[in-house]
């Protein structure tokens, strides 16, 4: 463990201060990534700025009816809260599909956002990664990829985002609220997180110095809505692809969807392809594969990772047929 400065916030402004022009300063709250990259060599902050006293541990109704979630809110509380559970019950599932209880009690909706990617080759300092050394290469594209991105990728990275949450909250439309050095800001989920382009070292649109604050949902719809995640092994591995949606019928036709895919890509995989397919369609299977095959399309698998796409097609027609019987 390299040496690092620690100082233990009280309120927002004074982490603010003490990240502010301070060189590898980083915020901590559960440390349930940055802690275990940090053992890991990835990661060697001078400072780390202790949010977890800070008073963003709430969950709340908005003025619209919305529902404003905290930033240090503990992922086992939020999957649990009754208004998560029954207005917005595919956030509800994805938390508790994304890691063990022992885990949910530590980590935060915050620290969920900002996850690094577990691609291999990043949490090894050994090997050359343009993610965590600009410039190094990316020995996935030819190496071992098996877990990594279809979608989006680029030549310097193909690495995937590792969240089960940040998919439901990206079909949910989601807005994240930040507070840095120049003020507040808002963001929507589906532009938090970047496509790795020429910067895959760059996973969010974060400015130096930007904390998350809160994720602010909008007033329900009731929409039916669910998540579904494959995975080698049913007990917490991350998602070799997943689906969240949120739909709404009637008369037989889908009136409204929003569809996000996870596993697939470096950052949650807004499906805006599909939603277009099925918008005011017929809603029966035949549909929901035009749609999931629409979106995929674009998809562009490596040598052993072609699976996935139709992994994702089969886990998207199946959430979307479950959503249309259920009602």
């Amino acid at each position: 463990m390299k040496p690092f400065d620690h100082v233990r916030a009280e309120h927002t402004e004074q982490a603010l201060g003490a990240h502010a022009g301070r060189p590898g300063a980083q915020y901590l709250a559960g440390g349930t990534n940055l802690v275990d990259l940090m053992k890991l060599g990835v990661a060697t902050p001078s400072l780390l700025v202790d949010i977890r006293r800070l008073p963003l541990d709430t969950v709340a109704e908005t003025p619209d009816g919305g529902l404003g979630i905290g930033a240090t809110v503990r992922n086992s509380d939020l999957a649990a809260h009754p208004l998560v559970r029954t207005r917005y019950p595919v956030l509800s599932q994805a938390l508790l599909a994304g890691a063990s209880p022992q885990l949910r009690n530590a980590a935060t909706t915050g620290g969920n956002l900002l996850q690094r990617t577990r691609c291999p080759y990043f949490q090894d300092v050994s090997k050359p990664c343009n993610k965590r050394e600009p410039g190094t290469g990316c020995p996935a594209r030819d190496g071992v990829h098996r877990d990594l991105a279809v979608l989006g990728h680029s030549a310097r990275c193909v690495a995937t985002h590792p969240s089960d949450m940040a998919v439901a909250l990206a079909a949910l439309d989601a807005r994240v609220h930040l507070r840095g050095p120049d003020g507040e800001r808002t963001v929507p989920l589906t532009d938090f997180h970047r496509l790795p382009g020429d910067r895959p070292e760059q996973d969010t649109v974060l400015r130096d110095g930007e904390l998350v604050t809160q994720v602010v949902l909008p007033p329900p719809t009731g929409a039916r809505s669910a998540y579904r995640k494959a995975r080698d092994r049913a007990s917490y591995a991350f998602a070799l692809a997943s689906v969240a949606a949120v739909l709404t019928v009637r008369d037989g036709r889908v009136e409204e969807a929003a569809l996000a895919f996870g596993g697939l890509a470096h950052r949650p995989w807004r499906a805006r392809a599909a939603e277009e397919v099925l918008r005011g369609a017929p809603a029966v299977e035949e549909t929901f594969a035009r749609a999931a095959d629409a979106e995929l399309a674009a998809a562009e698998p490596l040598r052993d990772n072609g699976f996935k796409v139709p992994l994702a097609r089969r886990l998207a027609v199946r959430v979307l047929t479950d959503l249309t019987a259920a009602g």
